[in-house]
């Protein structure tokens, strides 16, 4: 039989919740700041904007595989060190580009590495609590609140390497202050699990250990890894439709870059609408059936962008679509850490959202060379009602099993 402890989860509380979402923020910084990254690289390194958004791509890139490579040590007992470490190098490196441009190169892809650490950390500690869904509605929340603010504020403080390149250290060394918080892997041996509670300021329930048998361990397994490919597929679809919405929305409708500012500042609104409602809704209406409903209205939105041709009903095509998607996400970040309470496929899954949007300018300008605007579009909504169908199914998986779990553990 195979040990796959699922009933150790621990409730969401103040600092373990900070801990996890402030590593998050720092690991995922650097992509939220890409078009502020490649400003400030122009202006420290004397560079074009080609040579300067591939640099960030490359350095997004780096975190993107880092977390991948190291995501596997995050789902034992180094979650801590890993992140620590990722922060401390991620801090040096983002620091070293701020103050002396002329190692910016180099420092901008140690702090792109360290970064991959904090969010394979994060990632994997997502799992560590009980209600997922309620979890990863906090997370969303928490990541779009605080980026929402720093988006706003480091433009009015300037956009010099040190303002950009910094707010990326200082991050970095909030979240290295309150790692100590960061939740560790499920303990399954009573006495560990007593050290643990005593260590850190959590509960940590009696133990039990929900034991799936080969077979079921290996469908778990698959599932997995059936998550990360849907998982990236799905996202590179998504960030496709947002890196061409500037340069669609002006060709086909006239809009303006006012007018851009304007959708996408909705569409963040409406990201934080969607994570209040999962916090409500938490794991009352399941993931199957949820997840598949949001890829499908999803697809056809994506599919309605394309034909707009009036600027105001883009952008609120364009909101709607983004609300659906922020929502999605959060159902796949919750569908992954129910899967396995050790973050075994929460660790990974960011990273392999940000290979996707690392890469999705190309893909999307390749797909509209090739197909049109439109063409692009539906391209883009039948990729999302293909992708369903698995994510559905990973989906109920994941949801019968942290029933499994918490009715072993009301049981103890």
């Amino acid at each position: 039989m195979t040990a796959i402890d699922l009933s150790t989860r621990v409730p969401l509380r103040l600092p373990t919740a900070t801990a996890t979402f402030a590593i998050g923020i720092a690991g995922y910084l650097g992509v939220n700041l890409s078009p502020y990254m490649i400003t400030a690289a122009q202006t420290g390194l004397g560079i074009d904007v080609l040579a300067a958004s591939w640099l960030v791509t490359a350095t997004l890139l780096l975190t993107a595989v880092t977390g991948l490579a190291i995501a596997p040590l995050c789902a034992g007992a180094h979650r801590r060190t890993v992140a620590r470490a990722g922060l401390a190098i991620a801090a040096v490196g983002f620091a070293t580009a701020a103050l002396v441009p002329s190692l910016m190169l180099p420092a901008l892809f140690l702090g792109g590495a360290g970064a991959g650490g904090a969010v394979a950390a994060s990632g994997a500690a997502l799992a560590a609590f009980r209600n997922p869904d309620r979890v990863a509605g906090f997370n969303g929340l928490a990541n779009r609140g605080v980026i929402t603010v720093v988006l706003a504020v480091i433009p009015l403080v300037g956009l010099a390497p040190i303002d950009v390149f910094g707010a990326l250290a200082l991050f970095s060394v909030i979240g290295l202050v309150v790692s100590a918080w960061l939740p560790a892997a499920p303990v399954v041996d009573p006495q560990a699990a007593a050290a643990v509670a005593e260590a850190m300021p959590i509960e940590v329930p009696p133990t039990g250990t929900v034991r799936l048998s080969p077979a079921r361990s290996r469908t778990v397994t698959i599932a997995g890894f059936g998550l990360l490919v849907v998982f990236a597929l799905w996202a590179a679809s998504e960030d496709s439709l947002w890196a061409m919405a500037g340069v669609m929305g002006a060709e086909q409708t006239g809009l303006t870059p006012e007018g851009l500012g304007i959708a996408l500042s909705g569409a963040t609104a409406g990201g934080l609408i969607g994570s209040l409602l999962l916090m409500i809704a938490g794991s009352r209406l399941g993931r199957a059936l949820p997840l598949a409903v949001l890829l499908v209205a999803g697809g056809v939105l994506k599919i309605v962008e394309g034909f707009m041709t009036d600027p105001t009903a883009f952008i609120v095509v364009f909101i709607a679509w983004n609300t659906v998607y922020a929502i999605a996400f959060m159902y796949f970040v919750s569908t992954s850490a129910a899967l396995d309470a050790d973050g075994r496929w929460s660790g990974p899954l960011l990273a392999v959202y940000l290979v996707g949007s690392a890469l999705t300018p190309v893909i999307g300008a390749a797909i509209v060379s090739g197909l049109g605007f439109q063409g692009f579009a539906v391209t883009l909504g039948i990729a999302s009602f293909v992708l369903a169908v698995p994510a559905s199914a990973i989906a109920l998986l994941s949801t019968r099993l942290e029933r499994a779990a918490n009715t072993a553990r009301e049981t103890l």
